[in-house]
């Protein structure tokens, strides 16, 4: 999907990484380090959706906190409109907030079933400091008439909804304040197929009003296609291929992308495909591999992938994390051996 965007950043990420502490063994003898973002460069231009795309356990869900601050940074910085979010704090911090947003994965367990909906809904505007009830009260049914809903159903509990209308309020939620960007961790995955298609339209229909940009997380290729301007394709923590949504989904260059995509089913009768898994498990990020971290699973590795890690560069229109384009180190490489 193609929309005019700006150029300006509305989000980005500077060497971005997450780090934690886990245990391991018996009774937790062991400790390690985990990093499920490593080192990302990233951002999210106003007025654009943006989806990063991964297997589970890839950490992009993770990488969507750390933007909103959901989670803290151990290196790098992120920056909102030119601000380092890291350095708010207090009322500067509450304002944040209700300027970006965020629509979790499971409308089941992302809403308190001890509230009624105009409590749910209402909550981003509260937390930011507004105390006028009558504002507060139109802008919750302004929010609820936007997705869909009847605002008279404000005062009922979320177990009255089904789960299409239970997203539906997560979303009145996360748009309630006018957010400039939105975090929508796989909105879609899990409802049923026949309700997957009005929230997304919703949400684009949204966006395309507000003007807000959006960072997509899904491991939906078909999804990711449907709503993005541009794709950044993750992987073990790191984003290997990105690029326009035309490119990288149309063309995909690394390895990983391509696999990604074989394993998307078709209808196209005329379209000859071998629909394939992706051999092996992904990494752990207590025990990645040497060099590049797909080479263990990659059916064009060869010994320079498992020796050195590679590096984003510039290739076919995008960037890509793969020494099948980086002609020089790969004729070097050949060169030594």
């Amino acid at each position: 999907m193609s929309r005019a965007t700006s150029t300006e950043d509305a989000v980005s990420a500077e060497a971005l990484s997450v780090t934690y502490a886990v245990r391991t063994g018996f009774l937790g003898s062991t400790r390690r380090v985990i990093k499920p973002v490593d080192g990302v460069d990233l951002s999210v231009r106003k007025g654009e959706v943006m989806t990063v795309i991964g297997e589970s356990g890839s950490g992009k869900s993770t990488l969507g906190f750390a933007l909103l601050r959901l989670v803290k940074p151990s290196a790098g910085r992120v920056l909102f409109y030119g601000e380092d979010i890291n350095e708010a704090r207090g009322s500067e911090l509450r304002a944040l907030r209700r300027r970006m947003q965020i629509v979790f994965q499971d409308p089941y367990s992302s809403l308190d079933p001890r509230l009624h909906v105009k409590d749910i809904v209402s909550e981003p505007l509260i937390g930011s400091g507004m105390k006028d009830p009558g504002e507060i009260d139109e802008r919750t049914s302004r929010a609820m008439s936007m997705v869909g809903l009847d605002p008279s159903a404000k005062t009922k509990y979320v177990h009255e909804f089904s789960g299409g209308q239970r997203q539906r309020i997560g979303i009145a939620r996360a748009i309630v304040g006018d957010p400039q960007f939105v975090v929508l961790d796989e909105p879609t995955s899990n409802l049923d197929v026949s309700i997957q298609a009005q929230i997304l339209n919703l949400l684009l229909d949204l966006q395309s009003k507000s003007g807000a940009s959006y960072l997509f997380i899904s491991h939906n290729m078909a999804v990711a296609q449907y709503v993005s301007d541009r794709v950044a394709v993750m992987y073990a923590g790191e984003v290997v291929e990105r690029g326009s949504s035309k490119d990288v989904i149309g063309e995909p260059m690394h390895p990983y992308t391509q696999d990604l995509l074989s394993c998307v089913p078709t209808m196209d009768i005329s379209r000859k495909v071998t629909e394939v898994e992706i051999s092996g498990d992904p990494p752990s990020f207590a025990d990645l591999p040497r060099g590049c971290r797909y080479s263990n699973r990659c059916k064009h590795a060869f010994d320079l992938c498992r020796e050195k890690e590679p590096a984003l560069a510039a290739a076919g229109g995008r960037e890509v994390a793969c020494f099948l384009y980086h002609k020089e180190e790969k004729r070097a490489a050949a060169s030594e051996g």
